[in-house]
């Protein structure tokens, strides 16, 4: 906690004074772009990673970077989207996974949830990402086969985010695109998936 408390003391002190017309904006209201669901690894950190600022992302985070389907319990993730897409009509809806994701390991080994109720439930929403996975990738080694699963999890994600009709109704009129990314923590680096080549793509 002391290192929490002495880096708000040092935000106070530097960052907020040389940013306070910025902040005096943003505190009358927000109008972000972008919505970006990540996975709530404390490794992912989207304003360094894309060096966003203030105001620049609307951001959903969860174990898995999970889409619940329509219908299914909406919880704060289906109502954040919802208020995102249809009060703040974010343009960019961006699903991104990333390389480790202790989630997927879980899907990977699902013996050792013993005990962990709840984790387990939340894996209903990633085990379908194993129909994405090809017969080669699924007899691979460890490393490929969390890659690969971690790709398909970002499908699966996207799939589920169809199934709400405000998302096909902003996508029918053209005032929202959907993206789906891959981070690489080693690297630094985003791919993203490419639709009509159906594969995940280095975005830079």
């Amino acid at each position: 906690m002391e290192r929490l408390i002495e880096g708000h003391r040092r935000f106070l002190a530097e960052a907020f004074p040389a940013r306070r017309d910025q902040f005096h904006l943003l505190a009358e209201g927000q109008a972000p772009e972008t919505l970006f669901i990540t996975c709530a690894d404390s490794r992912i950190v989207p304003d360094l990673i894309l060096q966003t600022q203030p105001g620049d992302l609307f951001i959903c985070r969860n174990a898995g970077n999970v889409i619940p389907r329509a219908g299914e319990p909406a919880g704060g993730v289906s109502a954040t989207i919802e208020y995102a897409v249809e009060v703040l009509r974010v343009r960019h809806l961006i699903v991104c996974g990333h390389s480790d994701c202790g989630v997927i390991r879980a899907l990977m080994a699902p013996q050792a949830l013993e005990g962990l109720a709840s984790v387990r439930d939340w894996l209903q929403h990633v085990e379908p990402a194993w129909k994405y996975v090809g017969e080669v990738e699924r007899n691979a080694g460890e490393l490929t086969r969390h890659t690969a699963l971690t790709h398909a999890n970002v499908l699966v994600q996207l799939d589920n985010l169809k199934t709400h009709a405000y998302i096909t109704r902003a996508l029918a009129e053209g005032r929202l695109q959907v993206h789906g990314w891959y981070y690489d923590i080693l690297s630094g680096r985003i791919e993203q998936y490419h639709e009509g080549l159906m594969r995940f793509l280095p975005l830079v």
